[in-house]
């Protein structure tokens, strides 16, 4: 995803060289490969190998960013889903932008380099590259940093997965989220949305760094990546291959899509892209052609530690190994996949395996998994990476979790489960397809000015205030979001159940219901979520005084790993004695003040 000068870089900083980070590396310098300033870039510094001249704490938050989980409708409990964690520090504020009529002879302005939010400065900020012939008609669409949904019912996830670097072309008009625009603006169905990108890539030029966008509706999902066609070319290579009916995939920053066929049920896949492999000298006639070792790599693949998460939550029984070196494609999960499975992993931090950044000595008494910088002098232990690139990061900027059902009106049937900021510390909120608009704190906000009138604020304070006390914030926190989440999902069926009645008499009535009850939920949980922040700042005062000691007090434990502590007293030994092993007691009640 883009750099962006940037507020939030700590955690990702400390994945350089970890295994376990996106994708491979190696040494040397590709023919082409590009020696980049540090103040004049954007988001060609994504791709292999990283650029000479930019740290590896831009280079990570701007390309190691984003994870999505495309399922097939058989693979799911109620529809097809995908998501998307927007990582990094990009456009908070999301809106709906309404479908037009436009007269014949009308164009339409193409739109680059923007979603990073208006506090950004000026060469962060999108501005026109060129026009295209408008359409007679548009529809209704979500924006965000990432646009993610249509009153259609297509819905998209997406992460950067950078690539080769000298596919990387300044030549094309379009970036990914101006293609997802004019996708989403144009087409009912995930492949109409997918051909769409394509064509307008190829004849106009993809001008951005290699991206996976995770394409579905209502019958299928497709995993859709692309990139540039060299640096003084003018168009671009992309494949997309279907998730296969009963599974779930996961992109995690690499390019995973592999063999192409010749069958457009299963994949498809630009004009060229037999000719730019082989005119590179990366594939020859007769080789086996693998899409992601071609245009993806520049070494050998290595472990992608949430690609294996991803899959083996879903997928236990298959017992995958998180050092292998490349994940299947995609899995069949071992339980059909619901929405709020999808929403546990968008809040997951390795809990209960053997990568547990809660347990992390980073983590601090109260095992806060969020990591900040590093200094760059510091040198871990030979053999020892000090973090692991975690599903949830602090600095994520919103999470959406996207679902398109069969038999209802797309408007009702699709819609998007969407949480401001990091998940683990925030809520998600019901906004259906067929919404006019969203709730003003969620149009509103910019990273430079605290505001609490914005649901990014909300969210945002939570989890910094839960920094000073993970352990036992995250009780109070994670028993609101079942407490909220718990009542829309049992809401649903019914909200959805009197919308469809209505639909029979009038259709324009039953579409403002259900954007009148989604935009009523969205402003209750915003309000919500700052009662819950007032709440904590109340009873986090001094250390929580104001609750239980099970939540305040430093574990021993904790502390007797860390060794002498405090002030050496006269006569104390040079070699303190190792203090007796703690014996874990169940804590007594303790009534709160």
């Amino acid at each position: 995803m883009r750099t962006t000068r940037l507020l939030f870089t700590g955690l990702i900083v400390l994945l350089a060289g970890v295994v376990g980070t996106a994708g491979p590396r190696d040494g040397k310098q590709q023919t082409g490969a590009q020696v980049i300033e540090p103040q004049t870039y954007g988001k060609k510094i994504c791709g292999w190998p990283k650029p000479e001249g930019v740290s590896d704490e831009v280079w990570q938050n701007a390309c190691e960013a984003c994870t999505s989980m495309p399922t097939s409708p058989e693979a799911s409990a109620d529809g097809t889903l995908t998501s998307h964690s927007c990582d990094g520090g990009y456009e908070i504020r999301i809106k709906v932008v309404p479908g037009k009529t436009y007269p014949a002879g009308t164009k339409r302005d193409v739109m680059k380099g923007g979603g990073l939010g208006e506090e950004k400065p000026p060469q962060g900020q999108e501005h026109k590259a060129g026009e295209i012939d408008q359409v007679a008609q548009t529809f209704t669409r979500y924006d965000a940093s990432y646009p993610f949904m249509n009153e259609k019912g297509v819905i998209i996830g997406e992460t950067t997965i950078g690539g080769r670097r000298e596919l990387y072309s300044d030549e094309g008009m379009f970036d990914i989220m101006e293609l997802e625009r004019l996708a989403l603006e144009r087409g009912s169905t995930a492949r109409e949305v997918i051909q769409i990108m394509g064509e307008f890539a190829e004849k106009y030029g993809y001008g951005d760094s290699g991206e996976c966008l995770t394409v579905g509706d209502a019958k299928e999902v497709w995993q859709f990546e692309i990139f540039g066609p060299g640096a003084t070319e003018l168009g671009a290579v992309w494949a997309a291959k279907r998730i296969p009916a009963g599974e779930v995939g996961v992109s995690a920053n690499v390019s995973r899509i592999t063999t192409l066929t010749n069958d457009p049920n299963q994949t498809m896949y630009s004009k060229n892209v037999y000719d730019v492999a082989e005119k590179n000298g990366w594939w020859k006639k007769g080789d086996p052609f693998l899409f992601n070792r071609i245009f993806g790599m520049s070494g050998q693949p290595r472990p992608n530690r949430r690609e294996w998460r991803v899959l083996s939550l879903l997928a236990p029984s298959l017992n995958l190994d998180p050092w292998a070196a490349e994940q299947p494609f995609s899995v069949k999960p071992d339980k059909k996949v619901t929405v709020r499975d999808l929403m546990a992993i968008h809040r997951d931090v390795y809990e209960g395996t053997p990568f547990d950044q809660t347990k992390n000595p980073l983590a601090g008494p109260f095992g806060t998994p969020n990591r900040w910088s590093i200094a760059r002098d510091y040198k871990p232990a030979e053999g020892y990476s000090p973090v692991e690139r975690m599903v949830a990061v602090h600095q994520c900027s919103y999470v959406t979790v996207l679902q398109a059902r069969a038999g209802m009106p797309a408007w009702i049937g699709s819609l998007a489960w969407f949480a401001p900021d990091d998940a683990k510390t925030s809520v998600f909120t019901p906004l259906y397809a067929g919404n006019f608009k969203v709730p003003t704190a969620f149009e509103i906000g910019r990273r430079d000015k605290f505001d609490r009138n914005s649901a990014y604020w909300a969210s945002n304070f939570i989890g910094n205030w839960s920094n000073l006390n993970w352990r036992g914030m995250m009780v109070d926190i994670r028993a609101k979001q079942a407490e909220i989440e718990t009542k829309l999902f049992a809401d649903q069926p019914v909200i959805e159940k009197l919308a469809l009645e209505l639909y029979k008499t009038d259709p324009d009535r039953a579409r403002t219901f259900i954007s009148d009850y989604s935009n009523r939920v969205a402003q209750e949980n915003f309000m919500k979520w700052w009662e819950l922040a007032d709440k904590l700042v109340t009873d986090y005062q001094d250390g929580g005084s104001r609750t239980t000691p099970d939540k305040r007090t430093i574990p021993a434990e904790w502390l007797q790993k860390q060794g002498p502590i405090g002030t050496k007293l006269p006569g104390a030994p040079d070699t303190p004695a190792t203090p007796p092993k703690v014996e874990k007691k169940d804590d007594p009640k303790v009534e709160k003040k």
